[in-house]
């Protein structure tokens, strides 16, 4: 294929680049008019304060959706929540073959189990070093190390050449389960000729090597053996290499280990089936805990990230049934806080500090935790190995990318392209170059039901967080003239302004005289009456309270 048959290959980010979280990726080829499709993962995000009542936050892909005629498929790089969360939600929109490693499919298949009505999605089970076509697109895994089980890198190529799609990776010697990084095979790419490498940004501004997994089973292993209590470590449900090397450095201190959280005894099941828990010691049951003496246990538990409902903010709240703790036991973060949940953690290890039970975090005097992803020394490694002619730095926030493009440019990368969600970049032909802006953003997964800030009510949820809401009854007679007073509920709002008087009063009163200012003739127009009502109920309670609350009115006749 010629540059002369207007073919491209275009590079589409749609989540996860210029933010940590929620990756989608869509790479096309083939000329613009008839391009064909492929998606890499598909991931969600965490709500914050700022979407109340908001479970889960899904990328938009109504651009993916406009053109899911010449989708060839959808690939998962690896089984984390922000790379595969989204994939029960929006696979049934989209209906493409979805393939994934044996772990991402027994979890997929698990959570949709948990999940009522979620669909039923065949998953095409590739391992690492397989290769297989995705429409125009070879595709082949290639083995990284992470804090997941299975996770790859991809080789995409098509006859514009060979893009290396890195997902999330990092160099670890001695990971606590499968294969190191392939370097090998990643050199042999390189020196067939690599034309971008697609690379994980969120350490890049990190200098040196990440510690391996190896070092903190040493350092859980002397934490636990030192501890004269209890010991209760959280981690990401998902690390099942952590959660092995806790296992591991709890039965060599002599000590019985429970798992404590659906969520993490979901992945364990799931690990345990394809052979990743061989070696240690059964877990007990937790109607086990009150028998087994409390320097003999270590407690492995959800809730990390400071969520209300896990097992870490029932215990810290002393809401378990059979399962607490006490002053002299120690609870552990073996675990990075993800931006934007420092307070709900801070006040968790603070209800346990209150107790007298001590907590350790990253960076202490025991090596707790390690990140799943790439310093800088990683990083250059990983572009000796590939030497592309494009870096395209993905997978993170601003800085991180700056930080990354910088860094790819000292080490000798020809062109290093900015890229951010919604840039359609064209790899190919030619110098690389964001050829359009396309749609994207954000939805959100609101108990059942799907849709933007308006479609799942947020933003009037946003509001009523901040200043309540007023109902108003207005009965008009069969003259026009007010039946009775107004009837007035409101919730979420001051019982009184500075002055001691009643804010319901003051808003019934405004409400009459609304109704009063507006001639009897024109009264036959109810939506008039309501939106006359509705304003000046809420330019009351603006005056005498300072803030506007939501104002719902009925007017009947």
């Amino acid at each position: 294929m010629t540059e002369n048959d207007n073919s491209e290959l275009v590079f589409v980010p749609l989540g996860g680049v210029g933010e940590i979280g929620m990756n989608l990726a869509l790479y096309g080829f083939g000329p613009a008019s008839h391009r064909e499709y492929l998606l890499v993962d598909c991931g969600v995000t965490f709500p914050g304060p700022d979407l109340p009542g908001v479970d889960l936050v899904l990328p938009d892909i109504n651009f993916v959706l406009k053109h899911k005629d010449r989708l060839r498929g959808m690939i998962i790089t690896h089984a984390h929540e922000d790379h595969y969360g989204a994939v029960l939600d929006l696979w049934p929109r989209l209906r493409v073959p979805l393939y994934a490693t044996p772990f991402c499919a027994g979890l997929l298949e698990a959570k949709a189990e948990g999940e009522a009505g979620a669909p039923e999605i065949k998953v095409n089970v590739f391992k690492g070093g397989e290769r297989f076509n995705v429409g125009p697109f070879e595709i082949e895994a290639i083995d990284v190390t992470h804090s997941i089980p299975e996770p790859v890198a991809l080789a995409i190529t098509t006859p514009a050449g060979t893009v290396v799609h890195t997902g999330d990776w990092k160099i670890d010697p001695t990971p606590s389960l499968g294969p190191i990084t392939n370097g090998q095979r990643f050199t042999e790419l390189g020196d067939k000729g690599v034309l971008a490498l697609i690379c994980d940004s969120t350490n890049a501004l990190r200098e040196g090597v990440s510690p391996s997994e190896a070092d903190v089973e040493v350092g859980l292993r002397d934490l636990i053996t030192d501890a004269p209590g209890r010991v209760v470590i959280t981690t990401f449900s998902s690390n099942v290499g952590r959660i092995r090397s806790i296992a591991k450095a709890a039965q060599d201190a002599g000590r019985q280990t429970l798992l404590l959280g659906r969520s993490i005894k979901r992945v364990v099941e799931v690990a345990g089936e394809l052979g990743y828990m061989e070696g240690l010691s059964d877990f007990i049951a937790e109607d086990e805990y009150g028998y087994i003496p409390r320097e003999n246990l270590v407690v492995i538990c959800t809730g990390s990230q400071g969520e209300n409902r896990a097992a870490l903010a029932k215990l810290a709240r002393d809401e378990m049934r059979h399962v607490s703790v006490a002053a002299g036991d120690t609870v552990v973060f073996s675990s990075r806080a993800i931006p934007g949940n420092e307070k709900e953690i801070g006040g968790i290890k603070n209800q346990f500090i209150d107790r007298g039970i001590r907590v350790v975090e990253d960076g202490s005097e025991y090596l707790v935790h390690v990140s799943g992803h790439p310093r800088r020394s990683e990083l250059k490694q990983m572009y000796e190995w590939v030497r592309p002619k494009i870096a395209v730095p993905v997978h993170g926030e601003a800085a991180h990318l700056t930080g990354h493009a910088a860094f790819a440019a000292q080490l000798g990368v020809p062109t290093v392209a900015r890229v951010r969600n919604g840039d359609m970049i064209r790899l190919w032909p030619g110098q690389p170059e964001v050829v359009a802006e396309v749609p994207f953003g954000r939805i959100y997964k609101d108990g059942r039901v799907i849709g933007n800030e308006d479609q799942v009510g947020v933003r009037d949820r946003r509001k009523l967080s901040f200043a309540g809401h007023v109902a108003v009854n207005v009965v008009l007679d069969e003259k026009l003239r007010l039946n009775g007073d107004p009837d007035i509920v409101s919730i979420g709002v001051a019982e009184k302004n500075v002055k001691g008087v009643y804010l319901d009063e003051l808003m019934l009163e405004a409400a009459v005289s609304a109704v009063d200012s507006i001639p009897r003739v024109r009264r036959k127009d109810l939506d008039l009456v309501q939106e006359a009502v509705r304003r000046a109920v809420r330019a009351a309670a603006n005056e005498h309270w300072g803030k506007k609350p939501l104002v719902t009115v009925f007017v009947t006749q």
